[in-house]
């Protein structure tokens, strides 16, 4: 399984979005057809880019609660103090990504910074 996780500024547009997933992909050498699923944090689940996003690539979005979100930060790559301070968690990419992608998951690099969106992609091992 290979996720997208996401976080963003309140307001972002799915462009932006879009635009972030594709940049974390591309420095990975990998497509957009590799995707299993986007994840954000609960946070964010009134976010319509994200939403957006995950219907224009035909995947799933994750919704990830807190619990799950602050057990996968200790394998964060990245620490934003903005993240910390608004949900608990270094990265709400990284940890996101790490939680929906399951037992074994890892990150392929720190998140991407791309304008008002981070992404970053974790895999588990039934990445294929």
């Amino acid at each position: 399984m290979m996720v997208a996780g996401i976080g963003s500024r309140k307001g972002v547009s799915v462009e932006d979005v879009l635009a972030a997933i594709e940049t974390a992909l591309e420095a990975h050498g990998l497509a957009m057809t590799a995707l299993s699923s986007l994840a954000t944090a609960a946070l964010k689940k009134d976010e319509d880019a994200i939403a957006a996003a995950g219907r224009a690539l035909n995947l799933p979005v994750i919704i990830v609660d807190d619990e799950a979100l602050k057990a996968a930060s200790p394998q964060t790559l990245s620490s934003s103090s903005l993240s910390w301070d608004l949900a608990g968690t270094p990265s709400v990419s990284e940890a996101a990504a790490l939680a929906v992608a399951g037992k074994g998951a890892s990150l392929l690099g720190p998140r991407t910074v791309l304008g008002a969106v981070t992404c970053a992609i974790a895999i588990s091992g039934d990445a294929s």
